[in-house]
């Protein structure tokens, strides 16, 4: 049973670590390293790095830019974009780093799943942030980033303190997604497509405009290059 409790906690801090980063990878690496500094919990060896008090600085630093970047509607989607390059390998890094005393095998097995695991979190929030922001008001934006903070803070407190409950919501987690990825797909497309369709009407005013205008010079032009008319018989 205590070796059961032992992979099951290894598994929820690895699979949560990688989860949260796809959705706020600053949060989790301050809320990781505080717990860890603090005695909290115990970090794996390759993990501890997070408890250096100039890491967790500069994560609580980049959760303040992060945390009104994400809650500015048209800049939330931009800051995704870009971090789609930044929480997917380091969801995948801080996977690794969870098993990494298990050996090689189990350390790249970790980061292709919890580099898997972050990229399907990060490309639910991104897309459904962008299909939010197509409503003018702000509210909902906000709410949906504050409830991302606290799914991310509660779920890695679970994680840790209760990891076969966060496996369980995990697992629930990743069926949702399954649902929910294609619906999101769905509506980004619409969107650019309306976009396009926007783009391509404008420019087809402007290009009906363009040829029409030159059409009146060249009438006058050849009104006024036309011959006079023959003259009439004469009066008598």
């Amino acid at each position: 049973m205590e070796q059961f409790n032992e992979i099951s906690a290894l598994l929820a801090l690895t699979m949560g670590a990688a989860w949260a980063s796809g959705i706020n990878l600053y949060a989790t690496i301050a809320m990781l390293g505080y717990m860890g500094a603090t005695g909290n919990i115990d970090l794996p060896a390759e993990l501890q790095v997070l408890q250096d008090p100039m890491v967790i600085l500069a994560a609580v630093f980049m959760y303040c830019v992060e945390f009104f970047a994400d809650k500015t509607p048209g800049v939330d989607t931009g800051w995704d974009a870009m971090h789609t390059f930044i929480r997917i390998p380091a969801g995948a890094l801080l996977a690794a780093g969870a098993v990494g005393e298990i050996g090689p095998g189990a350390e790249l097995a970790a980061a292709i799943v919890g580099g898997s695991l972050a990229a399907g979190s990060h490309m639910t929030k991104a897309g459904s942030r962008m299909l939010i922001n197509t409503s003018p008001e702000p509210v909902s934006n906000w709410t949906a980033s504050i409830t991302e903070d606290i799914l991310v803070i509660g779920g890695l407190w679970t994680a840790l303190n209760h990891p076969i409950l966060f496996l369980c919501l995990l697992a629930l987690f990743i069926v949702i997604m399954i649902w929910l990825l294609p619906k999101i797909w769905r509506g980004i497309k619409k969107i650019f497509a309306a976009i396009k369709g926007f783009f391509s009407r404008n420019d087809g005013t402007a290009d009906k405009a363009t040829t029409d205008s030159p059409s009146a010079p060249l009438q006058d032009s050849a009104a006024s290059t036309a011959p006079p008319p023959p003259p009439g018989p004469p009066a008598h």
